[in-house]
């Protein structure tokens, strides 16, 4: 008979299977029913444990997901119609993708193409209270030559091929109890001897963008490098970043810089000509910070690009 304990980690698996199914078949046609299929749940289980541990309904979840790929794509795909990026993106008519568009964004997907242009998305942000896009000011427009200043005298970059990397990693839904959730990978891992001094440790993978999504759902992976691999256990599952080309950016800098830093590197990405690819970016730490002398983390900024 299970324990409380390895239900709850049970559970935990069995979400992290369903976030990584959704995230490779997000234009699929997919329902509660055929989830649970994947997982040797009953519907009525899976959305339970779903919502519990995510804190929103299997169905909204996926809609939300949808919509803000959408999004993306309005702004990065010019090219495709609404029409098409709407069938890309699992609605089978016009009308339901507007009618879901509007509730997270407050705008027609034809307004949002006008209004939300590519040049300026890359320091644009998410009201996290309201969960819309607070489109673009002039006192931000003002801000771009302090971001590119701030690229040149904090960041090294390169265009560089990017080895795959394996991981163990700990899903952390929002941006709430971050550290607690470092703290117990750190804590994991240390005893197994996966901490190896004067070489990177520690990732953070993006899965949503801070642009698009609430702050409060922005999904994330909190990994520690593998060499080998290895069995884990309770909370801890295995996942891998693809190998390929990114543009990387070298920082040594404080917690409070960190966004700075990501806007920055996207406004060097877009003056020098290079989209983001359909992979997710990730940082990549060398220390602790709280053993650095004044608290700064040495990190890899990682965005995949095309």
């Amino acid at each position: 008979m299970h324990t409380k304990s390895e239900m709850n980690e049970d559970y935990i698996k069995t979400v992290n299977k369903i976030l990584s199914y959704i995230d490779e078949n997000l234009d699929a046609d997919f329902s509660l029913e055929t989830i649970a299929k994947i997982t040797f749940y009953s519907p009525f289980h899976l959305h339970r444990i779903f919502k519990a541990i995510t804190n929103e309904t299997l169905n909204a979840y996926i809609i939300r997901k949808r919509i803000e790929r959408a999004a993306i794509q309005l702004i990065h795909k010019r090219m495709m119609t609404i029409a098409e990026i709407a069938l890309n993106n699992g609605f089978n008519s016009n009308a339901s993708f507007t009618r879901s568009f509007h509730k997270l964004y407050g705008k027609s997907p034809t307004d949002f193409r006008k209004t939300y242009s590519d040049k300026n998305s890359k320091i644009s942000k998410i009201d996290s209270k309201k969960g819309k896009v607070n489109f673009i000011t002039e006192e931000y427009i003002c801000n771009i030559n302090n971001h590119k200043n701030w690229i040149k005298m904090n960041a090294k970059i390169e265009i560089k091929e990017m080895p795959k990397i394996e991981l163990a990693y700990i899903t952390q839904i929002g941006v709430k109890d971050l550290e607690n959730t470092f703290e117990r990978l750190i804590k994991w891992a240390r005893p197994k001897g996966l901490l190896k001094s004067n070489e990177p440790n520690v990732v953070r993978i993006f899965h949503d963008s801070f642009k698009f999504t609430d702050e409060e759902k922005v999904r994330m992976s909190i990994g520690v490098i593998l060499k080998n691999r290895i069995s884990t256990d309770g909370e801890v599952g295995l996942t891998i970043i693809e190998g390929g080309k990114y543009v990387v950016g070298h920082f040594e800098i404080e917690h409070k810089d960190f966004e700075k830093s990501w806007n920055s590197l996207f406004i060097w990405m877009n003056e020098h000509g290079y989209k983001k690819s359909d992979k997710h970016p990730y940082e990549m730490y060398y220390n602790n910070f709280n053993n650095h002398p004044e608290k700064k983390s040495i990190v890899d900024f990682c965005i995949p690009i095309e």
